[in-house]
């Protein structure tokens, strides 16, 4: 079992979204928790980063929360820690989330 851990600012971000993102988001949440192993489909390593995200589609739209682990390997950790989210329309809106990910995390730290 994983216990996971969210930012107020991960909470804004959620409770901003519709009612969709908002129960798919702590459905997931909740599997992470439990399963081991996540699909790729809604946990992927960030390229060149420490970072995870968790992917959720609703729609057209994948909003995306940024977060980070105590392990390098996913599967392997026992604490996550949901970070901050944003909605992807293009590749510059990860470089602004991660900024805002590692100050969260060195607050957090």
């Amino acid at each position: 079992m994983r216990e996971v851990l969210i930012t107020p600012e991960c909470v804004l971000f959620i409770e901003e979204q519709d009612s969709r993102v908002f129960n798919k988001f702590y459905q997931i949440v909740e599997i992470m928790s439990e399963v081991k192993v996540v699909n790729s489909n809604f946990v992927k390593k960030l390229t060149n980063t420490d970072f995870y995200e968790l992917r959720i589609k609703a729609g057209t739209e994948i909003r995306i929360i940024i977060f980070s682990i105590d392990n390098s390997n996913f599967s392997e950790s026992a604490k996550i820690v949901c970070l901050n989210g944003f909605q992807k329309k293009s590749t510059k809106n990860y470089t602004k989330a991660l900024r805002k990910a590692k100050r969260l995390l060195d607050e957090y730290l």
